[in-house]
């Protein structure tokens, strides 16, 4: 029997499959569920800066504000309906879980700020996560915004977390970045424990006949994993931290690329919502069968054989073969094109607005 065992944030994990944040977590029996499939830990779905601001400003209302300024001031938050549910219920769920199962359970704040909201990573702590995922969601849209201001605002907002707790951080990170090497680095150095590769953000679409901006939510596909599997492969041993690779994940191969790319773990989530819990078993089963035919023993031993540092053309993680992918491709074979085409379309499953609170 091979060896499916890893570790992540100081976590041991019987093997790389995680739950990312996602509405999975949000009931008790389905996490109980994802344990008996054979996933090795869950991320908690996330806590918004946003709520828990929200939650303060009404607190502050009634105890020393008339009701004619506080309406005017919430009305430069979102409206905490279109999130879950609030501080205090996700501090006892996260109680709860953890009694309810054995796996790491792992917290998650989202936010983009510093400020009195990030208290809540040591209540977090307290109510009893294994590790906490920091899942930065921002994107800049002020032209005097520099690139510098937001990735000291990054910096300090992981420094001042790593203050507040004493379990391992992980940070979700955007891959939008001038250096993204450098932003990882100078992550670490502020506390982070490890990084997950990447916050997948969301596209609005426009509805025509309403005139209206409306959210629109894709499940991810294998394709998408190429962009955290590059950037994994080539940060793999320049950057000392462990690695999560999270959107695309969907098959044992998916599985296999990233552990070769340098992953401590894999996080997976659309997968689950198409096809069950029981998909975890069908990953595993596959995982096992492809590395006891080329005689792995352990993933440890294929962690980072596909990197940068390991690979012989390492200029193909660098410049993503540019050249030889443009000048591979024959424009006169109209069939070699269909093929292409038909062979890479793929026709997501769409979900309502009740399930666009998550990080899948």
């Amino acid at each position: 029997m091979v060896d499916l065992s890893t570790t992540y944030l100081g976590l041991n994990l019987k093997n790389p499959l995680v739950v990312s944040a996602s509405p999975l977590s949000k009931r008790i029996d389905s996490i109980q569920r994802l344990e008996q499939a054979g996933v090795s830990a869950v991320v908690m779905y996330s806590l918004f800066e946003e709520q828990i601001i929200h939650e303060s400003l009404e607190l502050d209302h009634f105890l020393s504000h008339g009701s004619e300024t506080f309406a005017e001031s919430l009305s430069y938050l979102p409206d905490t309906g279109t999130y879950s549910v609030g501080p205090e219920h996700y501090l006892e769920h996260l109680q709860r879980v953890k009694q309810a199962v054995s796996i790491p359970i792992i917290g998650s704040l989202n936010g983009v700020s510093t400020g009195g909201w990030i208290e809540h990573a040591r209540l977090i702590e307290e109510a009893g996560a294994d590790a906490l995922e920091l899942n930065i969601y921002y994107l800049p849209v002020d032209d005097n915004l520099t690139s510098a201001e937001v990735e000291d605002a990054h910096v300090t907002l992981v420094r001042d977390i790593r203050a507040k707790v004493k379990i391992p951080i992980a940070v979700k990170l955007s891959p939008y970045f001038t250096s993204l090497p450098n932003v990882a680095k100078r992550i670490v150095e502020a506390g982070a424990d490890g990084l997950v590769l990447f916050n997948r953000f969301y596209q609005p679409d426009f509805d025509l006949e309403a005139l209206d901006v409306v959210p629109h939510l894709v499940l991810s596909n294998s394709n998408e994993m190429r962009l955290p599997l590059r950037w994994i492969s080539l940060l793999y041993g320049r950057v000392q931290t462990d690695f999560a690779l999270t959107s695309g994940i969907h098959t044992a191969i998916d599985v296999l690329k990233a552990m070769m790319a340098g992953a401590n773990v894999v996080m997976m989530t659309s997968a689950l919502l198409r096809s069950g819990a029981n998909h975890v078993q069908q990953v595993l089963g596959d995982l096992q069968e492809w590395m006891q035919e080329r005689e792995y023993e352990s993933i440890t031993q294929m962690q980072g054989s596909m990197s940068q540092q390991a690979v012989a053309e390492p200029a193909a993680l660098e410049r993503a073969n540019y050249m030889r992918v443009l000048s591979s491709f024959d424009g006169d074979d109209r069939s070699d094109l269909h093929t292409a085409i038909s062979d890479n379309i793929v026709y997501p499953k769409l979900y309502s607005s009740e399930e666009t609170n998550s990080d899948l």
